[in-house]
Formats: structure tokens, C-alpha cells, sequence
């Protein structure tokens, strides 16, 4: 596995932003039925979700982030010195979203910008990636990107996938510091499953035709395109069981904690089933287990942050933290990361609407 100890940095703070326009178990019982409805809500623990029109990005959703986590920073924009854009729903095939992002946020031409394209392992990954980066110490401040807009990936006549992803974006400010206490990483791969999470079509492997656009019934009565997500429940529940666990003792055993030792767990926010089984078989008190997919649902690459500032923001911003995070699910990918942050800035959580949007 990749990872290892990383020094000199800090998170300074982190915000989300989502959609202002809401999805329900209403809505979903008008696709599916009362009964199916209900079954798929107590299954995956999600009640309602923000979802994007078609007018708002995942970069929408990180720059509004990012510049209310500036304003209540008060950073000079001129002394960030890296933007890290990851996702897995950008604004377009070239140039990278994170040049756009670099001029929106009207940062610096000396800023270095760049994308990685990354869903549910996707903040994890950006961490290790910036914080490797600021502990070299020739660049000062750095700002992490992460998010996506996963709904419009989705057909709304798929249960398995439908009524489980929401959109939200994030931005956490990061800096070079030789105070900091060392960040734990560990990381890993099995691209063998990446077939069990993926959308086949639309891009250069299965280019867009009339064919891959049309919407059809497959397994389960499930209707979906080639373009559209498709999720093997199954394959990725025994992938998770797989990897997880002991993805878990390896960041533990390479940060020399113990679980007791540690405030909060946070998961990616797959689904409840899931947080929960792993959360029993890992052995971790209910109590250190972060979730709050019943308002947000699963947001892909920015699950971890949007827990972090919606369930763990007033601890953080009053006192240090032990942290175990864990991501896991497309690619087929997993990483975890044992951290000490706090105290951090964190706004709460902004809604957008398209009115909002300044390009």
C-alpha cells in the first residue's frame, strides 16, 4: 500500500456547499411506490438530498465554498500558492477545472493548478496529494477542491443508484507548518473491480451515440442508459468488506493509536447499511462513527467533508481532534488517514441556487 507519514501541514479549515433544490421521499415515492420508496430510504438511511439543476457544477458548489472559507480566513488570495480540484464530474474534458477555479476564486497567476479525477476515495487522495506537497515547504498555503454533482449521473429510474446520491462540493485551506503533528496515510487500488462502479459511455473508450443515450430496462427492472451510473450492490458490499477493515489497523498501527485513543471515525458516506455493518465488524463504539446521509445522502468525493462540517463542526472549531478517516468504493480504490486537526474554521454549510452562479 502507498502512504506513509506526512509532516508539516495543517488544515486550517474546511466548508461545503450544496444545492438549494431538494429531493424527498416524496419524490421518490411518486418514481417507485410508497412501499419500494420507503424499503430503498431505511436501507441506504437517506430521506432527502440536495441535488443540481442542470445549471449548477460541482465547481459552482467548491467556489462558493471557497470563498466563504477565504472571507472567514481572511487569507490574502495572492499567498495561496496550490489549487487541487478532484472529482469526478468536472466542468469540461479540457482544460482542467481547476484553472477555471484558479480565476474565479481570483487567486494568483502564480498559483499552481490542477485536477484528479476521483470520486468516493477522492478527499482522501486530495489530502495525501496537497499535504505531501506543502511538506516539501516550497509552497506556503494550498486550497483542496473536492465534490460532485453524482445526481446527473444518475438515472431516476434506477433504484439502485436513484435515490442514494446527493451533490455537494467542499474547500479545505491547508498550510505549510513545522509545528504540525504528522498526518498517518495509507492507500490502495484493485482496479480489477472497476467495472462493478462506472458510467461505460461518454467519454473516449464507448464515445456518445444515439445508442448509449437511450434508456432501457436491465437487471431488476432497473432502467438506466450506457451513460448513466451503474452500481453492482453486491460486488461493491464484498469490496468494502474486503478492504475496509483492515484498511482500519493499517492506518491505526502506522499513526500507533488504538481506536480509544481516537474522538471520530469518518466514513465515506456510501449508505447507512453499509457504515454500520463496517462499524460492527471493525469493532468501533457507535458513538466515534460519524453519518449523516439522512439530509445529504451519499456526495461521492465530498461524503467525509460534508460529515465533518455537518456533524463534527463544533467540536473541531472549539478544540484538536483525533481523526481516522476512511474512504472507499470507484476505481476500485480505498485510503484512510489518521489526523489530529482543530481548532479549524468552518462556516456552515451554504445553499446555492442557480442565481448565485458568477462565471
Amino acid at each position: 500500500m502507498a502512504g506513509g507519514k506526512v509532516e508539516n501541514t495543517v488544515i486550517a479549515g474546511i466548508a461545503c456547499a450544496v444545492p438549494e433544490s431538494v429531493r424527498t421521499l416524496e419524490d421518490e415515492q411518486r418514481v417507485f411506490g410508497e412501499t419500494e420508496a420507503k424499503r430503498i430510504a431505511k436501507n441506504v438511511g437517506v430521506y432527502r438530498r440536495h441535488v443540481s439543476t442542470e445549471t449548477i457544477c460541482t465547481s459552482d458548489l467548491c467556489c462558493a465554498a471557497a470563498e466563504k472559507l477565504l472571507d472567514e480566513l481572511a487569507w490574502d488570495r495572492n499567498s495561496i500558492d496550490l489549487l487541487v480540484f478532484v472529482s469526478v464530474t468536472p466542468d469540461y474534458i479540457a482544460p482542467a477545472t481547476a484553472c477555471i477555479l484558479q480565476h474565479r476564486l481570483r487567486l494568483g497567476k502564480h498559483c499552481a493548478a490542477f485536477d484528479i479525477t476521483h470520486a468516493c476515495t477522492g478527499y482522501i487522495y486530495g489530502l495525501w496529494t496537497v499535504a505531501h506537497l506543502l511538506s516539501l515547504g516550497t509552497i506556503q498555503r494550498a486550497l483542496l477542491l473536492v465534490g460532485d454533482t453524482v445526481s446527473r449521473l444518475v438515472s431516476p429510474r434506477d433504484r439502485s443508484v436513484a435515490a442514494i446520491f446527493g451533490d455537494a462540493g467542499s474547500a479545505t485551506a491547508m498550510e505549510w507548518n513545522n509545528n504540525a503533528l504528522p498526518m498517518f496515510f495509507e492507500l490502495g487500488t484493485d482496479g480489477s473491480g472497476a467495472q462493478h462502479l462506472l458510467v461505460k459511455a461518454g467519454a473516449f473508450r464507448h464515445p456518445t451515440t444515439a445508442s448509449t443515450r437511450l434508456r432501457k430496462e436491465r437487471e431488476g427492472g432497473n432502467v438506466r442508459s450506457d451513460e448513466d451510473l451503474y452500481m453492482s450492490g453486491t460486488e461493491i458490499f464484498a469490496f468494502t468488506l474486503r478492504e475496509v477493515p483492515s484498511l482500519k489497523q493499517k492506518v491505526l498501527a502506522r499513526a500507533g493509536w488504538d481506536i480509544d485513543n481516537v474522538d471520530a471515525v469518518v466514513m465515506h458516506q456510501a449508505n447507512l447499511f453499509i457504515i454500520q455493518y463496517l462499524t460492527k465488524t471493525m469493532k468501533i463504539p457507535q458513538d466515534k462513527v460519524i453519518q449523516d446521509l439522512a439530509d445529504y445522502g451519499n456526495t461521492s468525493a465530498a461524503s467525509i467533508p460534508m460529515a465533518l462540517t455537518g456533524k463534527l463542526a463544533e467540536q473541531l472549531k472549539d478544540r484538536a481532534q483525533r481523526l481516522v478517516l476512511l474512504g472507499f468504493g470507484t476505481g476500485l480504490s480505498w485510503g484512510g488517514v489518521a489526523m489530529t486537526c482543530g481548532p479549524l474554521i468552518i462556516p456552515d454549510i451554504t445553499e446555492i441556487g442557480p442565481e448565485d452562479i458568477e462565471i
